[in-house]
């Protein structure tokens, strides 16, 4: 019965991450932020930012509580300031002003933690989900299956940027960089929404 249970607990897991996580929507701001770079230099990003994004998630279901608890950050906070960093990366993508990623590995390397790694895959949305759901875990059986599921999160959307290479043969530069505006244009709405939804919890605390 527990094992029926756990499985259910991690397609619940898995699902909710997956949608927040949007590995579809990862390839437009993949494909402008890589732009430019070798094939095998963007596949390298493409585990390291999947890498990141993992590491983040599994500290902040294990400690974020205690982190933010130490800090005196509620979690609207939190989903402030990663909506105002997307915001930031954003309008940098729709001005065209966000660097290339095509001189220095370091600056590379960097791209893959911020903003692909932290706060792209793994936003406020994810970290939070996460967390509740950590605490929601209980017995063997159930954190079993939510590390598993944040594995299998990984994994999608390391395949997804992986394999983004193949798009950006079909659009070429032209149509990456149309994708671009696009990308900011999104990821500015999800990023003032973040911000609102913090703004509206921190009124409901009064």
């Amino acid at each position: 019965m527990s094992t029926v249970f756990a499985l259910k607990f991690f397609w619940e897991v898995f699902v909710t991450l997956l949608v927040i996580t949007d590995p579809p929507g990862v390839v437009p701001p993949f494909l402008a932020l890589t732009r430019g770079v070798e094939p095998h230099v963007r596949a390298r990003l493409a585990w390291q930012a999947a890498v990141v994004a993992l590491g983040v998630i599994v500290a902040f279901a294990l400690f974020g509580q205690s982190i933010l608890a130490y800090l005196g950050v509620e979690l609207p906070a939190l989903q402030a300031a990663g909506g105002l960093l997307l915001l930031l990366v954003a309008l940098q993508l729709l001005t065209g002003q966000m660097s290339e990623p095509t001189e220095q590995h370091g600056v590379a390397a960097n791209v893959a933690f911020v903003p692909l790694g932290t706060p792209l895959l793994a936003g406020p949305g994810a970290i939070v989900a996460t967390m509740l759901y950590a605490q929601r875990a209980h017995g063997a059986a159930e954190y079993v299956a939510f590390a598993v599921a944040l594995a299998a999160v990984a994994v999608v959307l390391w395949l997804t940027m992986r394999f983004s290479g193949l798009l950006l043969r079909i659009l070429r530069p032209t149509g990456v960089e149309l994708i671009s505006r696009i990308a900011g244009l999104l990821l500015s709405a999800i990023a003032v929404q973040l911000i609102a939804d913090a703004i509206r919890a921190f009124i409901k605390q009064g």
